[in-house]
Parts: structure tokens; C-alpha cells; sequence
């Protein structure tokens, strides 16, 4: 049998297809009750769409069937269709099954996922701290206070306590310092978990040998990427990442332009932050040289996303053949 599962929050849309392509139930099936639906089926192959609850799902469907994650980016029989039903999308997906043609979406391990639950929860934590900081600043501003001060830092929120607004917005004032101390704990707490985590992983230990790379920089290039092995060639890395130039041919001129931006941003943010880190505060050699040059012939900010991605090009190497950094003119 072939199956395809529409993946729902609290219930999947299902669809099973025989071996002639014909429909043999069509069931929507509450997520509590997938184990059951799949040990009727055992055996047979299934595809579920990647989304963002997919993790426990596959797990529980894998105990029986044979599964295989879409990746939602190019499942085109199902975004391009005119009509989109869970009835219809879960039918495509059973087909697309059948037929083989299921662009595969990385499955990452119980490791892996872990990793990206420290760095993401980290990530969100920041973000909503730097949400309050900006309304703090809202503040400020509606009363005509022109002071720059930073609500992040410690002298800054100092100042804060101390600053006396009419009602109701002293109250709000007072609030957004709350919950601002309470995410800079939470961070704090969080970041020491991903310290722990980076220093056990044998993958982050050898990213951190990089000048520049911090446990916070080599935890995320680890989760985000998942295990190197999956990838063939630097080229596939650099692609995941977004860091490949698009190029377009016509005839006989051919014409590179700015990154493709695919995959993660947050990755691509660490890897240009720590190019910057490790031309100009360490100083790197081989890192500084391929910068300086590329910056005195293009600009400074098309060196710097160049020599990200040089890095990232490094880093795969590295994690590939298990060895520290240590590139022409640096000693590891």
C-alpha cells in the first residue's frame, strides 16, 4: 500500500492508494491515534509533509511503516494545485509515494534535534528581549526622552528604575524591566546548557578550534546542518545555506549575482559574524588574506560574504575528515 498523511496539529488526513493507484480509504485520524492506523498498514510506504510538529510523528509512524518527510519547497503537485483540499493534498502525497517522486526532507537524529531546540529556544528567548527593549525605547520616546539608553545593559536599566513617567506608563515601564530581567535569566540559563552541550559534541569541538567560532556559533552551524555525512560536496553545504551565488547563462554571457539566501538565515548571520571576528579581532591569516584581497578588488561587504562562505567551505572539510582547523599559514 501507498499512504499519504496531511499533517494537522491535532489530526492527519490520510490517504491509502494499492498497487494500481486506486483510492482504498480516505480517514482522518486524530494524532493520538496514529499508531493504531499504522500497525493495520504495517509495511507499507507513507509520506508525510515537514512541518513543524513533524518530529514525533514520523517517529511513531516509522515503528510500522515505511516513511519517507517531504520536503514542502518542492512538493509542486501539491503548492501549484488549483484546488487545495487536506483530502486532495494527503491523495497527492499517496501518488507521489507510489510513484517514487518524493523530494526527500532530511530527518534529523535525536542529537541533532536537540541541538536545534537549545539554539532556537535561545533565539526566541533573545528575540522576545529585544521586543520589550524596543517598546522600552517607544516609551522613552513618546515623553519626549531623547537620552540614548541601551535597556539591555545593566547601567542602562539603572537609569530605567529610576526614571519616574506619569500613569499608566510607569507601570508598563516597570513590567517591560521585569520581563526583561527574567529572559536575560532564562538566557543566561540557556547558554549555559549550550556551552555544556557544545563542549560534549565531538562536531563542535572541532568547529570551536576556528578563530572566531564561539560554542554558541559552532552549536548552531551543528544543528542547523545536521550530520555532514548527508552531503556530498562542499558545493551541496554552501547551497543548504544560501550562501551560492545565482547564476544566470544566456548564450555565451554568463552573469553571478548576490547569494541565493536558501536555508537559514540565522546561520548565515553566525558564519558572516564570525568572519568578522576572525579577520578583524583574531586576525586569522589564511581567513584575512582571502578577505583583503577580495575587499581591495570588489567592497567589503561582498569580501565578507565570500570569505562566510569560504568558512562554511572549511568547516565542512573539517567536520568531514574529523580534523581541526588548520588551513594553509595557520597552525592549529
Amino acid at each position: 500500500m501507498f499512504i499519504g498523511i496531511d499533517v494537522h496539529k491535532r489530526y492527519s488526513q490520510i490517504a491509502v492508494l494499492d498497487q494500481n493507484g486506486e483510492i482504498v480509504e480516505e480517514v482522518r485520524v486524530e494524532n493520538a491515534n496514529l499508531d493504531d492506523f499504522a500497525q493495520q498498514y504495517a509495511g507499507s510506504k507513507a509520506a508525510l509533509e515537514a512541518t513543524s510538529n513533524y518530529y514525533h510523528i514520523h517517529d511513531t509512524l516509522s515503528e510500522y511503516l515505511d516513511v519517507t518527510v517531504a520536503n514542502p519547497g518542492e512538493l509542486k503537485l501539491i503548492s501549484d494545485s488549483d484546488k487545495k483540499t487536506d483530502r486532495v493534498d494527503a491523495k497527492q502525497l499517496a501518488r507521489m509515494v507510489r510513484l517514487g517522486s518524493i523530494p526527500e526532507s532530511y530527518v534529523p537524529t535525536d542529537e541533532v534535534r536537540q541541538a536545534r531546540a537549545l539554539v532556537r529556544g535561545r533565539q526566541k528567548l533573545v528575540e522576545n528581549r529585544t521586543e520589550y527593549a524596543n517598546k522600552i525605547h517607544g516609551l522613552l520616546s513618546d515623553h519626549g526622552i531623547t537620552r540614548e539608553v541601551k535597556p539591555l545593559s545593566v547601567k542602562g536599566r539603572e537609569f530605567l528604575a529610576e526614571l519616574s513617567l506619569p500613569a499608566p506608563w510607569d507601570a508598563l515601564l516597570e513590567s517591560y524591566l521585569e520581563l526583561i530581567q527574567v529572559l536575560t535569566e532564562q538566557i543566561e540559563s540557556l547558554e549555559a546548557e549550550i556551552e555544556e552541550r557544545a563542549g560534549s559534541l565531538k562536531e563542535t569541538q572541532l568547529l570551536m578550534t576556528i578563530p572566531g567560532v564561539s560554542y554558541f556559533t559552532a552549536l548552531t552551524i551543528y544543528a542547523e546542518l545536521g550530520e555532514i555525512n548527508r552531503f556530498d560536496r562542499a558545493k551541496e553545504v554552501v547551497s543548504y545555506v544560501g550562501l551560492n551565488p545565482i547564476i544566470r547563462e544566456s548564450g555565451d554571457s554568463r552573469f553571478e549575482g548576490s547569494i541565493s539566501k536558501r536555508g537559514s538565515g540565522r546561520v548565515r548571520w553566525l558564519l558572516v559574524q564570525a568572519s568578522y571576528s576572525a579577520v578583524h579581532t583574531c586576525k586569522d591569516e589564511y581567513l584575512s588574506r582571502f578577505y583583503n584581497r577580495l575587499a581591495r578588488k570588489k567592497n567589503s561587504k561582498t569580501a565578507i560574504v565570500a570569505t562566510a562562505r569560504k568558512l562554511l567551505v572549511s568547516m565542512y572539510h573539517m567536520l568531514d575528515r574529523e580534523e581541526v582547523y588548520d588551513p594553509p599559514g595557520v597552525s592549529a
